[in-house]
């Protein structure tokens, strides 16, 4: 290995552990309470050290972010997900249980995503400012899954199992938008649920699975 390759491997190696600090440091204090000088005492790096990599908090709550992106996307892949094996219906009803099953195994990649999904952002502001190449990725990472619902309600219209009065892709949207919402729900009032509903946030989840695949089918 020449030392231009291993200066751009360790380089690569560097970077990664700077984001793997960051990751200990957020899901530790939360993001709001990290500094900057927390995350280079995490990482054991010189506060300039870090901003030679990064520019700013915001910069590497997106890597994060990315990362649990790629985590669900893996997810998929190695249960078979992405395979043309299943039924759309069966599809569309696995990526909701994997993403419970994300929500689970890594539940501050699945928080720090959820958190994403719901501020108050659009595309212009994500793709602006500081740190674009990192907020384009997790965009793009976030259309991946979005994309796999598409296929799956394409091939359900396709095959007069699901509904064709609206247009696949909105379909997807919807999906996806209340997805969001049941997850958000479901994490963060279990104690309302309990109280007002005698539910749990699980029994909403598989609940509400049945009623979205159901509102799916055509009739």
């Amino acid at each position: 290995m020449g030392s231009l390759e291993r200066k751009a491997k360790e380089k690569v190696l560097r970077r990664e552990d700077i984001i793997s600090a960051a990751e200990n440091v957020f899901f530790a204090k939360g993001y709001n309470a990290t500094t900057m000088d927390d995350v280079a005492k995490e990482a054991q790096f010189s506060k300039r050290t870090l901003y030679m990599y990064f520019n700013s908090k915001d910069q590497l709550q997106y890597e994060i972010m990315a990362r649990g992106y790629r985590l669900f996307l893996e997810l998929l892949e190695s249960e078979g997900a992405t395979k043309s094996n299943q039924t759309p219906l069966e599809g569309i009803k696995t990526l909701f249980l994997l993403f419970h099953k994300f929500s689970l195994s890594y539940p501050h990649h699945f928080r720090a995503i959820m958190e994403y999904q719901t501020r108050e952002e659009d595309f212009i502001t994500r793709l602006s400012g500081e740190a674009p190449q990192a907020k384009e990725e997790c965009y793009e990472l976030g259309e991946d899954a979005i994309r796999f619902l598409i296929r799956h309600v394409k091939a359900g219209v396709r095959q007069g199992v699901i509904r064709n009065d609206i247009p696949a892709e909105k379909i997807a949207l919807i999906l996806w938008s209340c997805t969001l919402g049941i997850f958000n729900t479901a994490n963060k009032k279990n104690n309302y649920l309990s109280n007002y509903y005698s539910t749990t946030g699980e029994e909403l989840l598989q609940d509400s699975f049945t009623l979205i695949l159901d509102s799916l089918t055509r009739k």
